[in-house]
């Protein structure tokens, strides 16, 4: 069971904080982090990822001090990344794209082809730029599951996917901590994504948690109805 600790983040720019003493905790499978535009989920992962580097705080994974570890070695320590933007190079094929992610993980080329059967991509030997938004969606996943990922970021994975398309992928996002093993962070506007696929969820506001614990139990909290779905009741004793 994987546990990542996230103690007292705080990130500066200028003057602008969009976290602001941050604590978080995560154990096993897929886990929530939602919250209105600017409330700081992507700077989250970018200080996961090391784009970002706090001020203050600590990062531990399963003992590891995450912040320790530079930048460019968080792929080869085991943190993969989707983002928002799928990130297929369309000049290159599906394989060489999720071949570039082990390459850049230091993870085996014969994982690869593991990868791609993972999401069930058909023709990988296609261009990127034949595929469908679906299939790029595909390819950032296998390159998130290949070699032995330990903590994988997925940033709006279902963005630009029709609701039959999405509901593909949420079966592949949940098999990934049994199957792969990897600890699961998704970040989603898409609230029956989120409730499908996250055991727990952590909701953030203007850079500080207002809320976490079990997903059904949070969304149902008056205060993130409130804060982040826009719906405000009235609270009675």
């Amino acid at each position: 069971m994987s546990r990542l600790t996230l103690s007292g983040i705080t990130v500066r720019y200028g003057g602008v904080t969009p976290l602001d003493d941050v604590s978080l905790a995560f154990e096993s499978g897929v886990c929530g982090v939602i919250g209105p535009n600017g409330a700081g989920k992507t700077t989250t992962f970018n200080v996961l990822s090391g784009f970002a580097l706090p001020v203050a705080g600590s990062v531990d994974l399963d003992g590891d001090d995450l912040l320790a570890v530079p930048a460019h070695r968080r792929a080869r320590w085991g943190l993969r990344r989707s983002f928002q933007q799928e990130q297929v190079v369309r000049t290159l094929t599906a394989r060489e794209n999720v071949l570039l992610a082990a390459e850049h993980s230091g993870s085996p080329a014969a994982d690869v082809d593991r990868a791609l059967d993972y999401v069930g991509l058909d023709r990988p030997h296609r261009l990127g730029a034949e595929l469908t938004m679906f299939e790029r969606r595909l390819v950032d996943i296998a390159s998130c599951v290949v070699g032995a990922p330990r903590l994988v970021l997925l940033d709006e994975p279902a963005a630009g996917l029709d609701p039959a398309e999405s509901e593909q992928l949420l079966g592949l996002i949940t098999r990934i901590p049994e199957e792969v093993g990897a600890l699961v962070l998704l970040v989603d506007h898409d609230m029956d994504l989120v409730r499908a696929a996250c055991g727990t969820v952590a909701v953030l506001d203007f850079g500080r948690r207002i809320a976490a614990g079990p997903t059904l139990q949070v969304l149902g909290s008056p205060e993130v109805r409130k804060a982040y779905l826009g719906i405000d009741e009235e609270v009675t004793a």
